[in-house]
């Protein structure tokens, strides 16, 4: 595949090198520019990673972290990837770090995503690492083949940097990162685990126009790492 691969044994052994990946190339950016950024993905996948980089010592006060997407729903709802994030990142040691939330308190997503659009402004970019995690219908962020804003999330020019979105084959309107805002990422990861989703990145790869499988869309215009486990 046309992106670079780092495969491990063991979901363990991914989280934990991989979480001093992370930490490594946030403190060159505080080393480098006084501030770090981080965006990350909600859902299950990530916890385990969570908590291991959630322990790394680093001047996680110097630390940006914000979503690449996010469900409109309240943050006690257990679909929220900010409360995700909240509980299982910003713990620890990470607790010091400065979180940027997606979903804020206007009327509709729509509305949400323009206003998210000036607090990530205030974050240090281009962002330092950004983790994308990947569906099995190939959709990643919030950009998924059968919603009708795929063509505006991946437009490269449309100087969006996150729009609101509603998939047809998944619960809630989302806001989601766009390609552009994406692929500007100094560090970009894909993290997975299990065959059956390596598979459908193989196939998509192989196979998938980007707005069949959105995932190509980001593997075609920028470096992508691979992060994978059984």
């Amino acid at each position: 595949m046309p992106l670079t691969q780092s495969l491990y044994e063991s979901a363990e052994s991914l989280n934990e090198e991989f979480a001093a990946e992370i930490a490594e190339k946030l403190a060159e950016g505080i080393a480098q520019r006084g501030r770090a950024s981080l965006m990350v993905s909600g859902g299950r996948t990530p916890l385990p990673l969570f908590k291991a980089l959630s322990e790394k010592d680093i001047d996680w006060a110097k630390v940006d972290v914000s979503l690449v997407d996010e469900r409109w729903v309240e943050q006690s709802n257990d679909a929220s990837n900010t409360r995700l994030v909240k509980e299982n990142l910003l713990v620890g040691n990470a607790s010091a770090a400065r979180f940027i939330e997606m979903k804020s308190a206007e009327a509709d997503a729509t509305d949400a995503a323009t206003a998210c659009e000036s607090r990530l402004a205030a974050m240090s970019q281009p962002f330092d690492v950004l983790i994308l995690g990947m569906g099995e219908d190939g959709h990643t962020a919030s950009l998924f083949p059968c919603c009708e804003q795929l063509a505006d999330g991946l437009a490269m020019n449309s100087g969006r940097v996150c729009i609101a979105t509603q998939p047809t084959t998944a619960p809630h309107q989302r806001m989601s990162l766009t390609l552009p805002a994406i692929v500007a990422s100094r560090n970009i990861y894909l993290h997975l685990t299990g065959d059956k989703k390596r598979q459908v990145l193989e196939d998509a790869v192989a196979n998938a126009t980007a707005t069949e499988k959105p995932i190509v869309a980001v593997i075609n215009a920028a470096q992508v790492t691979l992060k994978w486990a059984p």
